[in-house]
C-alpha cells in the first residue's frame, strides 16, 4: 500500500445537503422548513421558550443562589501533598513553610489570594506552616505531628 492509495472506508464521509437548490434535490423550495410562518424564516431562535403569552417555565421557577463577584480564590493544598513533597526532598520540613516556599517547591503554581490547607492525607513531618485558612482537620493533623499552623490574611 502506498500513501496515494489511502482512502476512507465507504460511507465514512457524507456530502453535505445543499438546501434550496431545486425541486429535484428533495430539499428545494421550502428547504425542509415546512410552509410559511415564523419558524420557516431565518433568525428565529427564542421561540422555543415562548408559551403563547403565558409566563414561560424558566421565569415561573424560583431563582436560587448567588455568586459573590469579588470572592477570594484560595489555592487548596492537602496535607498529604505536603508530605509527598517532603518525601521527594522538594520541601524542607525544618524551615517555615509559606506560599512562596510552596511555589518554589512546585507544590502550587501561584498563590492567588492565599493558601487553604485541607486535611486529606497523612502527615508525619513536624511542620511550621503559614496559610490564609486551614480546616479543623488539617490543623489537628499538623498539631498531632508536632507542628503549628499560623493564619495570616485573606480569612
Amino acid at each position: 500500500m502506498k500513501l496515494n492509495e489511502l482512502s476512507d472506508n465507504k460511507g465514512a464521509r457524507k456530502n453535505r445537503m445543499r438546501v434550496g437548490r431545486g425541486i429535484g434535490s428533495g430539499k428545494g423550495k421550502t428547504g425542509g422548513r415546512g410552509v410559511k410562518g415564523q419558524k420557516s424564516r431565518s433568525g428565529v431562535s427564542g421561540i422555543r421558550a415562548y408559551e403563547g403569552g403565558q409566563m414561560p417555565l424558566y421565569m415561573r421557577l424560583p431563582k436560587r443562589g448567588f455568586k459573590k463577584p469579588n470572592r477570594l480564590a484560595f489555592v487548596e493544598v492537602n496535607i498529604g501533598r505536603l508530605q509527598t513533597a517532603i518525601d521527594a526532598g522538594k520541601l524542607d520540613a525544618a524551615k517555615k513553610i509559606d506560599a512562596s516556599v510552596l511555589e518554589e517547591a512546585g507544590v502550587i503554581r501561584r498563590a492567588k489570594a492565599g493558601i487553604r490547607l485541607l486535611g486529606t492525607g497523612e502527615l508525619k513531618a513536624k511542620l511550621e506552616i503559614e496559610v490564609a485558612h486551614a480546616s479543623a482537620g488539617a490543623k489537628a493533623a499538623v498539631e498531632k505531628a508536632g507542628g503549628s499552623v499560623t493564619l495570616k490574611g485573606g480569612e
